[in-house]
């Protein structure tokens, strides 16, 4: 009993498949995830990698397939037969990969346009106090989003919007406001609460955080693999990152963009504390006030 060609095609496409998305959804190539945003770009790089898996697949296997099958044998000599085409083969394997990318796109698209990729520059400053509104209401807490509509409307926002659309509830507390400065070679970063610079990040585990960044220089890259956010910082145009971190623990901050001769050296660390642990380290590292004793007070008697 012979087995028709169609059917075998059939049932090793349906083995690739199978075994590429398993492959996509157990195999896991990327770092532990620490914020909000990380879960919407691993479903994205899960669905990627799937893809891949069945391309990579099915290609080196009909590679093998061919060299094997279609070698020279003993004693040949002559060229191989002369095929002229196919046309149903080709309108699959040209509609396949067309119908893949379109999806891809659309979903990719989705995720930007969440994360205020496309929001128009002069409506940041509102889609941004419209995100914050949500997030606050799931908290009961309207205040701090009135003070987001006095942002400057020049800030590029990223970030923001698929933290409160994606799981407003985890955001606890009003956004905690940090100045980045990026400059060759090293970040610096300004607390207004406590007026005092770190060379670390510190923020606390689920409340959301508000990076108004700019650069001194030339372009830097403010990268966070873990919280899956990378942000350039441009002279001359500041940048609002916003996120919510979600998992205590030291993560690196790399400069992804070449910014000169160390570009390589320029790292920091973002600390996430549980948010008693935060609020101590800001308490320590807060200026002292300064007193005037009595005798400086009074010089003269």
């Amino acid at each position: 009993m012979t087995i028709p060609s169609p059917l075998i095609t059939l049932l090793l496409g349906m083995g690739l498949v199978l075994a590429g998305l398993w492959i996509g959804q157990n195999v896991s190539l990327l770092p532990v995830d620490a914020s909000v945003n990380a879960p919407v770009y691993d479903d994205l790089f899960r669905v990627l990698f799937s893809i891949g898996s069945i391309l990579f697949l099915g290609i080196v296997g009909l590679l093998v397939y061919s060299l094997v099958r279609f070698r020279r044998r003993a004693g040949e000599l002559g060229d191989g037969v002369a095929i002229e085409g196919n046309l149903p083969l080709e309108i699959v394997w040209t509609a396949i990969p067309a119908i893949v990318v379109l999806f891809v796109g659309i979903y990719s698209y989705d995720i930007y346009e969440r994360m205020g990729g496309m929001v128009p520059l002069h409506d940041h400053s509102a889609m941004h106090a419209a995100a914050m509104a949500a997030a606050d209401a799931s908290t009961g807490d309207a205040g701090p989003a009135l003070a987001v509509v006095n942002a400057p409307s020049d800030e590029r926002i990223w970030g923001g919007i698929a933290n409160a659309g994606m799981d407003a509830g985890a955001a606890l507390g009003p956004p905690l406001s940090v100045d980045v400065t990026a400059m060759q070679f090293a970040f610096l970063f300004h607390y207004p609460d406590g007026d005092f610079i770190s060379g670390e990040l510190h923020v606390p585990a689920g409340r959301p955080v508000e990076l108004r960044m700019k650069a001194n220089d030339v372009i830097h890259a403010f990268w966070v693999p873990q919280f899956r956010l990378k942000q350039d910082v441009i002279p001359g145009q500041p940048t609002l990152l916003s996120f919510t971190a979600t998992r205590p623990g030291s993560y690196p901050i790399v400069c992804a963009e070449l910014c000169g001769p160390y570009h390589g050296g320029m790292r920091s660390t973002v600390v996430v504390h549980e948010d008693d642990d935060f609020e101590a380290w800001l308490t320590k590292n807060r200026p002292a006030p300064v007193t005037v004793s009595a005798s400086r007070a009074t010089p003269f008697a």
